[in-house]
């Protein structure tokens, strides 16, 4: 084989009738790399069996001809090159080549420079999402831009044989490539499936990677058990690389239209999003229906000095009391009943920090089951300073303003204002073998209230002090377990606490509430969250737990852990309508951890009660992830008298597929998996919230269909199905899962980290 540079100035001979033996320097190489590079300072290359030609006029290659320039290689039988026009003529079993493109058929002529030209009934295959089809001719327009002519495409592996037909297949009167948008379009298209069209649109626009693009997405089709079949047809607006905007209407058969907006922006100082949902007829409720969502963060710059305040705005409306009920999937608050709409500005200045906050609060009532709205704070005003190891101390000083503002017929309370000063002084001392803390609080409190309490006072004050003391120890060991050479610990802890009492009956309670008796909350000086109430507390808290650990890593492989509260006399401060606390024991707190190897994670919480001889509560819950795509968790959570539930998650494959991973996710084709998490209530001997679907790999596409029950009452819930089918490297249709299964299933993966794009990029 003959190797002949072609330089732009110049040619090597005028004339080569037969291969000479004699060494050029240059070795030919059949790489061609995926990615793109200049030609025009390129040399060509051209070999084959036979070249003859006219010095710096034109170049015949025969048998096994190859050119190359830069990132493109022409394969051919015969192979002609007019170096003035930069021309390529290639004839029998050409293949061109380029940024890992191929194209092979029987006839071509190309601009090698400038990439112009055509290609007569090629077959072609795209590095990029691993599309492949036949055409009838292919238009080179430039390096980026090509058009396709009576053409097919599909990202199915092709299989050995003359009858083989893709799972699903594009075809169209012409197709238009964009690599540098990286955007397809299509005119006169028909997606078929299984060999039955599926979708036929005159006009079709896709994207050839997950970069985002203005177009209609998929249709989204659905079925709901309250607002009948839905058909939704977004529309994807990518107004500037940093912000973008999504219209969706939505037919719902049973209440009407209704239109979804939203919105989202990223600069360098601030981003959010914002939704907007409009229904201006609702058939079923017979007036008009909306819904505001929105957030906004922000960092505000100050001129003055390099310090930065943030600033965090949340909104949450909507226009009626039912409408958590009706749209189930709309609002984003955790507490569908409870809206918050939140701004708040922060910052901080060495030991100061500082915030304003504006709180105010949408309650969502039920006739049936009304809950007392929470309180706005119309504003709050908050500073802290904070010190450490100052001459060996931790200082600590809030400050806090709050206006609170309710409706009194609902809170049976006056509104009010509340100022509060707390000061902390600890000495920490920590050593090797254990630490030792005792901490003095100062806790002040002044109240201006808008109505007289119960005494006929329009104000009033508390001042209470405490003192606690927390110490600990750490006793360690090597110890041998199940083979295994690990780091035991004995840990035990004392945690005293002695504050007076102060009467607070008359106090209004605007944010305090009981804390959660747990190991996170045994150690803390008080029995209450909030600021209003403060718990006369002398109590002694005795704990002591174990771990076991990997000296070499640290990973803790497994924790027991046991706590108990010794009280030296009673509670008396309570909240509104509660019980003074007179118990000189309290409940046992009982936990564990096991991590023994990466597939298994154990953990339980048990509240039990030494004078019933009785759990008043238990968390139990566990984890067997094996590997990827298989993932069981289960936890089983009572509270004596009042629920007891049992909650399972997975995601696991079935048996049958192919073995071997597929590119991009997945245990191979033609595989099935199950995925769903069940809430069952034991006590109402009925499902709470189910999520059931299956999923199935067929490497080119992906198909997903799953239930979802939700309850939105006590004798109430919505149910719908989502249907969706993933073309892998093209685009998905249907109601989209994917974002229940992540919120439901614990550690839940999809099929494809990468192939199927984003649903923003995904336009039709």
């Amino acid at each position: 084989m003959l190797l002949l540079p072609v330089w732009p100035w110049a040619w090597g001979q005028a004339r080569v009738e037969a291969p000479q033996p004699a060494p050029l320097g240059l070795r030919p190489s059949l790489a061609i790399g995926p990615t793109a590079v200049d030609r025009s300072q390129q040399p060509v290359q051209l070999s084959g069996e036979r070249l003859y030609g006219r010095p710096d006029l034109d170049t015949v290659v025969e048998g096994a001809a190859v050119l190359r320039k830069g990132d493109t290689e022409i394969q051919a039988d015969r192979l002609e090159y007019y170096e003035p026009d930069d021309l390529a003529r290639a004839r029998g079993a050409v293949r061109v080549q380029r940024a890992g493109d191929v194209y092979e058929g029987p006839l071509l002529e190309l601009r090698v420079d400038a990439f112009e030209g055509f290609f007569l009934q090629p077959r072609y295959r795209f590095e990029r999402n691993g599309a492949h089809g036949e055409a009838e001719r292919v238009d080179f327009i430039d390096e980026n831009r090509v058009r396709i002519r009576n053409a097919s495409m599909t990202t199915c592996r092709r299989l050995p044989g003359p009858e083989w037909l893709p799972d699903w297949v594009l075809r169209a009167a012409s197709i238009r490539l964009d690599q540098e948008e990286e955007t397809g379009q299509a005119e006169d298209a028909v997606l078929s499936f299984k060999g039955a069209p599926l979708l036929a649109v005159p006009y079709l626009s896709f994207p050839l990677s997950d970069r985002r693009k203005s177009g209609f997405l998929p249709p989204t089709p659905g079925l709901d058990s309250v607002n009948g079949v839905e058909l939704g047809l977004p529309y994807y607006w990518n107004i500037a690389p940093n912000r973008d905007a999504t219209l969706t209407p939505v037919l719902m058969s049973k209440r009407g239209v209704n239109l979804a907006t939203e919105f989202r922006y990223l600069e360098a100082d601030y981003n959010g999003q914002a939704r907007l949902d409009l229904m201006p007829s609702d058939s079923l409720r017979d007036s008009a229906r909306w819904g505001l969502s929105a957030s906004h963060q922000a960092t505000l710059r100050q001129p003055w000095n390099d310090a930065a305040m943030a600033l965090g705005l949340s909104l949450n409306r909507v226009s009626d009391d039912n409408y958590w009920r009706d749209f189930t999937r709309s609002t984003p608050s955790l507490t569908q009943r409870l809206l918050a709409n939140d701004l708040t500005l922060s910052g901080s200045q060495g030991p100061f920090s500082s915030s304003l906050r504006v709180l105010k609060w949408q309650t969502l009532q039920d006739v049936s089951s009304p809950i007392t709205p929470p309180y706005d704070r119309l504003p709050q005003l908050a500073t802290r300073f904070s010190r450490q190891q100052a001459n060996g101390l931790d200082w600590t000083l809030d400050l806090d303003y709050t206006r609170f503002r309710s409706d009194p017929l609902l809170t049976g309370q006056p509104d009010g204002q509340r100022a509060v000063a707390a000061l902390q002084v600890a000495r920490p001392w920590r050593f090797p073998f254990g630490f030792i803390t005792p901490r003095l609080q100062w806790h002040l409190t002044q109240y201006a209230l808008d109505t007289p309490l119960a005494d006929g006072s329009l104000s009033a004050s508390r001042s209470v002090p405490t003192f606690s003391l927390d110490a600990g120890l750490a006793f360690e060991r090597d110890t041998v377990l199940a083979g295994r050479t690990l780091t035991q610990t004995l840990e035990p802890r004392v945690f005293y606490v002695n504050t007076p009492y102060r009467d607070q009956s008359l106090l209004p309670n605007y944010d305090s509430g009981a804390n959660d008796f747990s190991f996170a909350t045994i150690y803390t000086e008080n029995a209450f969250v909030g600021n209003d109430r403060l718990s006369d507390s002398h109590l002694l808290t005795l704990g002591l737990s174990s771990r076991l650990l990997d000296p070499a890593s640290g990973a803790e492989a497994a924790r027991l852990g046991i706590a108990q509260r010794l009280r030296y006399r009673d509670q008396n401060v309570t909240l509104p309508g509660g019980t003074p606390a007179l118990d000189r024991f309290s409940d046992i707190l009982l936990g564990a951890a096991v991590n023994w190897s990466p597939n298994w994670a154990l953990d339980a919480t048990v509240q039990f009660n030494p004078k019933t001889e009785e759990s008043v509560r238990a968390v139990l819950g566990g984890r067997y992830q094996p590997g990827p795509y298989r993932v069981l968790s289960a936890a089983y959570r009572f509270q004596r008298d009042q629920s007891e539930q049992i909650d399972i998650g997975w995601q696991w494959p079935l048996a049958g597929g192919a073995a071997g991973p597929v590119a991009g996710g997945g245990l191979g084709s033609q595989r099935w998996y199950s995925v769903g998490r069940l809430n069952y209530s034991l006590v109402d001997s009925k499902l709470v919230d189910t999520v059931l679907g299956f999923e199935y790999d067929a490497d080119c596409w992906l198909g997903r269909v799953v239930l979802e029950r939700l309850q939105t009452g006590t004798s109430s819930a919505s149910s719908r199905i989502m249907f969706q089918l993933e073309f892998v490297g093209f685009t998905r249709l249907g109601a989209n899962p994917l974002q229940t299964l992540r919120n439901n299933v614990p550690g839940y993966r999809l099929l494809r980290e990468a192939g199927g794009g984003s649903a923003a990029a995904q336009a039709l």
